[in-house]
């Protein structure tokens, strides 16, 4: 593993392992979205630390949950609704656009990599998303804005209106089952790939962070860009720690780069 502190030479390092890779999957985490203003789960002082999720159980159980885990819901959407996507997100989708990122697998929920302008069929949401509902019964889509004024005329949400069943937002919460669609397609990206960069992601939150290391094992190369350091670093052929755009190349393609990566 070789780590990077210099900011000029992590630009051209990230640059080099983008021109020497044909088949690259991006791999975001939190940091991304932070950048755009988005709060996370860990900081200090963070508003999800107020409007606490509520565990799945619970919200499947309990109509007096689901009203409070409505109320926090929209308590949250009124904090980053606004917000758009960052510079990270403008660059990953230059990479999409540009056909070497042939995947982005996300732990995100914020909807800000389609709002960037990358096709649906190219991003995994590991972590579901929180733009639209579900019902917990039939599958059908449900929109945010119809569950909001129905539940702020009667103050609790309403039910299915196809089959009667339990509406909830489209993410996995605590004690939920990892989507099994979304992460047999991560598996099949990683699996194909032949370089993983890892954006803004602590790399903590299993199965999902396991996930890059299925591609280093397939024979990929990896690339970890994050402020802290993370458990897959041993496994990462160079890791750049710092503010993400800083550190990012500013277009694709990236043909005036040397294509060499310099290695220990």
């Amino acid at each position: 593993m070789h780590e990077q502190g210099s900011l000029a030479r992590a630009r051209d390092v990230i640059a080099a392992f983008i021109r020497s890779c044909d088949r690259i999957v991006i791999f975001t985490g939190a940091g991304i979205s932070t950048e755009a203003g988005v709060p996370d789960f860990r900081t200090p002082g963070s508003p999800w630390l107020v409007h606490k999720p509520i565990p799945f159980q619970d919200y499947i159980a309990s109509e007096e949950a689901r009203i409070e885990a409505w109320r926090r819901k929209f308590a949250m959407d009124d904090i980053y609704r606004h917000l758009g996507p960052g510079t990270t997100h403008q660059f990953i989708a230059a990479g999409v656009a540009s056909g070497q990122v042939s995947a982005v697998v996300t732990q995100n929920i914020d909807n800000l990599h389609q709002r960037s302008g990358i096709p649906e069929d190219r991003i995994i949401e590991l972590h579901g998303n929180g733009s639209y509902a579900r019902c917990m019964s039939c599958e059908g889509r449900h929109e945010i804005e119809t569950i909001r004024a129905h539940f702020e005329h009667h103050g609790y949400p309403p039910a299915c209106d196809a089959c009667g069943g339990i509406v909830k937002s489209a993410t996995i919460s605590f004690g939920q089952k990892m989507p099994t669609d979304a992460l047999r397609r991560a598996r099949d990206a990683m699996t194909c790939a032949d370089g993983v960069i890892v954006l803004g992601s602590s790399l903590v939150v299993r199965p999902a962070a396991d996930l890059p290391i299925m591609a280093v094992e397939a024979g990929a190369r990896l690339l970890i860009v994050n402020r802290e350091k993370t458990p897959l670093d041993s496994a990462a052929e160079c890791v750049i720690r710092g503010d993400l755009p800083a550190t990012l190349p500013e277009f694709w393609p990236l043909t005036d780069m040397d294509a060499s990566v310099t290695g220990p």
